[in-house]
């Protein structure tokens, strides 16, 4: 094959193709086709095959991406004759849309009077209160026509009363337009139906019935309870009954502590004797499951819902302290479920739209809101192909106190959600006092969402009666606001009050309702004893379990006539597709070179084999991170561009045809915790998807920290959620200076559960590695979906080891059989002759090797670690054993001394292995690495020298 190679020079797509079709004659007995695909057929227009000129991102899509169509909007010719004829009057309707905010009843506990808005003076349009004015195609209200004082009055009610809105600054006039119309209509129409008031009043007072009764059984427990916001429950009852009878079937939500018990209980049907066996000390998890749990705040569930025969799916997300953390997290769980059910870009039909089958809700605390930027991130996916979920419906429970932070020192902004502006999303601000006005605000955001599948906010301004928590005291720092609110009555009270003078309920209606619910409670509370935690593994997740408390093998390994397809398949391209010259040069030739050969596999073919092979075994696959697409290094290219199209064409998900799974490639925007939650929310969710996470650079990690100490080293122990994430984070001290050297290993290890003093099993809750090999870097990416449980994978991984000719493998090292090492031995030193035993992880070892084999010393064995954690006790006794003579221990890394792994590895050589290291490597530094060129030459060469210097 490789004579065929070099004697038909194949330098053209025809002659790349010509080696395809001898590859194909080769394997016909291996049962396996090299029939190129053309998956995509909607990519190509005609027998011939064209290629559609589209723009980046292609406007016929890819998988997971599809364009949405083009839109035109005009106004009604006498709509704008109407505008233009009476364009004062015109004019100060626009003024109040836009500025009646401003003075707009919606805070329950002013202490300060809100200033004039002088826009809203009609004689500043050359009005007066008498003139007459024709109100169609201006206003959306029940008149066709009146005076101005009118529709003075018309517009007070609408935009500045217990609600008000921003809108003006939509980008498209007919997002305007539709909002302006839809506002007008609902609030200045007729009041809830009696059934719906009725329904209100119950969740209002079950809502502050919980509170009195937790109050009253467990008055030392910080509950984080809704009094003060309990007309927030008029907004999940009214979105999940909207939802659903728009066809939605799953609902994916998360919200903060703050009233999230009284909604667990009262709506999503969470037992409550779950929540008092909880309060009594018992763990929330099942029998036989290991966990260390969390606190009573950070309780979910995930429920069916019927309304009037019609079932939603509602799904809260568990969620840490960081409590904004969590919205990325649900845009990804979103996003999966997406998946799963075929919604949006993943359907069939050419006209799904996202969000067809499945919402995402966001539940915000407002300080936390205006001052976090994880959400700025998380806004800045709403639209970007790969992450879109079809918009998002937040809810800003407007407490207007961070802790005891008031709302004037906790942003810059007038508004708490004033960052939905960075969107062009449209915000409703409402008043919690008037739960009636708080579902009309409901009815429009929802209606919104569901017609342009963008984010829209409600913004409901309430209090907190209690402070920061019920144990807390505000009135040291809020003392006025406090005493306003500790005179007053609560909202449900208010609200049942007037539903008993409108003739809506009685009072024993009223009473009923409370007695039953805290008779309901009290009744669940007696239960406690007998009450045992629901199964754990259910659906998508049959058949997984947590990970054992001993090692185990896996056989990772692939039949290489497989493997040689998935590679050719991986870049392969249409023959009209015009591909880039150096990459059809040194990308295309240069792996079908590698493959005809059957050796010298590098990292990028390595790891497209890994994929193809786990496609072809109907496993998903969805990598992320900036520029992912090519590789920070210009590596990987899965997806490749026409150079005069700009269209996008993925090879591997031309595997097969009627292919199940694919390959999507998400280049993601400037964002590390926004977008690794993101993934994180995927990766709980689907277990048969490889989900990655590729920095750019190893130390961006850092950015996501959060994320990272929060959910992906601790979600499974705190709440059982398995997560088979993989984050990709290239290391290496190349000369790059304090800044990408490092993807800072010792922090990883540091939150790793490994024991110092016992072997450790694969129930860790981080496994990080550091490869050496392509080969086992595919074994790794295998073998995370091959096992029966998920742990997330760090994966230290290369840069110059990408193109290092030393660094490559065959395919036999992937073949039937084959596994990942967690320690690769010396194959090279005579165990009779070694006096000094190196141990090492990453590429330190090819420098190590390489000068070894330079001065010829014979008396050294350098022994890899391929795996850290969990660290490979059983492994590397097996390998020490075969030293008998060596006398002296050493670490070697790259890393200084307060970084790396030494600190990880050292109690663990002497507790487990007996040998007691002695390190050789770069001396402590505050820094990663130094930024002084001739320093760093100098260091790199005392780093390889030294091991060799130790007697």
């Amino acid at each position: 094959m490789y004579r065929y190679w070099r004697s038909n020079n194949c330098s053209t797509v025809k002659g790349v193709q010509q080696l395809m079709s001898v590859l194909r004659h080769i394997s016909s007995n291996s049962g396996i086709c090299f029939k190129p695909s053309k998956s995509y057929p909607h990519l190509y227009r005609g027998s011939k095959s064209k290629l559609i000129k589209r723009s980046y991102h292609s406007e016929h899509g890819v998988y997971g991406y599809k364009p949405k169509p083009a839109t035109t909007y005009e106004l009604a010719a006498e709509v704008l004759e109407s505008r233009i004829s009476q364009s004062n009057f015109y004019r100060l309707v626009t003024a109040y849309r836009e500025h009646a905010h401003r003075k707009a009843n919606i805070n329950p506990i002013a202490i300060r009077k809100l200033r004039p808005v002088p826009e809203l003076d009609p004689s500043r349009y050359g009005l007066n209160e008498s003139d007459n004015c024709n109100f169609s195609g201006i206003l959306f209200g029940p008149k066709q026509e009146g005076s101005v004082g009118e529709a003075v009055e018309f517009l007070e009610k609408v935009y500045a009363g217990n609600i008000s809105s921003e809108f003006t600054y939509l980008q498209e006039e007919e997002e305007r337009e539709w909002f302006a119309e839809r506002l007008e209509r609902e609030i200045s129409g007729e009041t809830i139906s009696k059934e719906d008031q009725r329904r209100l009043a119950g969740d209002l007072l079950r809502c502050e019935a919980f509170d009195h009764f937790m109050a009253s059984k467990f008055v030392t427990v910080k509950r984080y309870g809704g009094e003060g916001a309990e007309s927030m429950m008029g907004f999940f009852s009214e979105t999940f009954k909207l939802a659903a009878k728009d066809g939605v079937e799953q609902i994916v939500f998360c919200m903060p502590h703050r009233g999230r018990l009284n909604l667990l209980t009262g709506m999503l049907k969470f037992p409550p004797a779950a929540l008092f066996r909880k309060l009594k000390g018992h763990s929330e998890f099942p029998d036989g499951l290991k966990g260390s749990g969390d606190v009573i705040s950070h309780l979910t569930s995930s429920v069916d819902l019927n309304f009037d025969g019609r079932f939603l799916h509602v799904t809260m997300l568990t969620c840490p302290s960081h409590l904004e953390s969590v919205n990325p997290v649900s845009m990804g769980k979103t996003r999966a479920r997406q998946q799963l059910l075929k919604d949006g870009a993943y359907s069939d039909d050419s006209n799904a739209r996202w969000s067809d089958k499945v919402l995402n809700i966001q539940v915000h605390g407002d300080a936390a809101f205006a001052a976090q930027g994880v959400n700025q991130e998380t806004l800045a996916l709403s639209n970007v192909p790969n992450f879109e979920v079809g918009g998002t419906v937040h809810l800003i429970v407007n407490n207007q106190m961070g802790f005891t932070t008031p709302a004037d020192r906790g942003r810059s902004s007038e508004y708490c959600s004033d960052l939905a502006k960075m969107i062009s999303a449209p915000v409703i601000h409402v008043n919690g006092d008037d739960p009636e006005m708080v579902i009309k605000a409901t009815r429009i955001a929802v209606d919104y969402q569901r017609k342009f599948r963008k984010d829209v906010f409600i913004d409901i301004n309430c209090f907190r009666r209690w402070g920061h928590n019920e144990l807390d005291d505000p009135t040291f720092t809020n003392p006025l606001v406090y005493h306003i609110i500790h005179s007053r009555r609560s909202v449900p009270d208010l609200y049942a009050e007037k539903m008993v003078n409108e003739g809506v309920m009685n009072e024993d209606d009223v009473s009923e309702t409370i007695q039953k619910h805290t008779l309901w409670l009290n009744n669940c509370l007696k239960s406690v004893d007998k009450f045992k935690p629901l199964e754990h593994y259910k659906k998508q997740w049959k058949g997984e379990a947590q990970a054992p408390a001993h090692v185990t093998k896996w056989d990772t390994g692939v039949d290489p006539d497989l493997l040689r397809y998935a590679a050719v398949k991986s870049v392969e391209f249409p023959d009209d597709f015009n591909i880039h010259p150096h990459l059809l040069k040194t990308h295309v030739k240069g792996r079908l070179d590698k493959i005809t050969k059957g050796g010298n596999v590098d990292w990028a073919t390595a790891e497209a084999m890994a994929f193809g092979s786990l496609l072809y075994q109907d496993y998903g696959v969805r990598i992320s991170g900036q520029d992912v697409g090519r590789g920070t290094f210009s590596h990987r290219h899965a997806m490749i561009i026409d150079q005069k199209t700009n269209e996008i064409y993925i090879p591997l998900n031309n595997l097969v045809a009627g292919q199940k799974a694919h390959l999507e490639v998400c280049n993601s925007i400037l964002s590390e915790e926004a977008v690794l939650a993101y993934e994180y929310g995927i990766s709980i969710t689907n277990p048969n998807i490889l989900t990655i996470w590729e920095a750019q650079f190893g130390d961006f990690f850092n950015g996501a920290q959060i994320q990272i100490d929060t959910m992906v080293s601790s979600g499974e122990t705190k709440w059982l959620l398995e997560s088979g994430l993989v984050m990709m984070l290239p290391h290496g001290y190349d000369g790059a200076g304090p800044e990408h050297s490092s993807c800072r290993l010792e922090r990883f290890l540091q939150l790793s559960d490994s024991s110092e003093i016992a072997p450790d099993g694969e129930d860790v809750n981080l496994q990080i590695v550091n490869p050496t090999t392509p080969a086992q870097y595919f074994h790794l990416l295998r073998r995370q979906m091959i096992r029966n449980y998920r742990k997330p994978l760090i994966i230290a991984s290369p840069k110059i080891l990408l193109r290092l000719a030393a660094a490559t493998s065959s395919l036999k090292d992937m073949g039937p059989q084959t596994t990942f090492q967690s320690v690769i031995g010396d194959n090279v030193a005579n165990p009779d002759t070694v006096r000094r035993v190196v141990f090492v992880c990453g590429k330190m070892y090819y420098a190590l090797a390489k000068h070894r084999e330079e001065i010829g010393a014979k008396d050294m064995a350098i022994i890899r670690l391929e795996s850290l954690s969990p660290f490979p006790t059983h492994e590397l006794l097996e390998e020490v054993t075969k030293y008998r003579k060596a006398k002296v221990f050493i670490w070697s890394q790259e890393e200084h001394q307060n970084m790396g792994a030494w600190s990880f590895v050292r109690p663990r050589f002497e507790n487990l292995i007996g040998c007691k290291l002695r390190y050789s490597g770069r001396g402590p530094l505050a820094a990663p690495a130094v930024g002084i060129g001739s320093v760093h030459q100098q260091e790199a060469a005392n780093v390889l020298q030294k091991p060799f210097s130790f007697n």
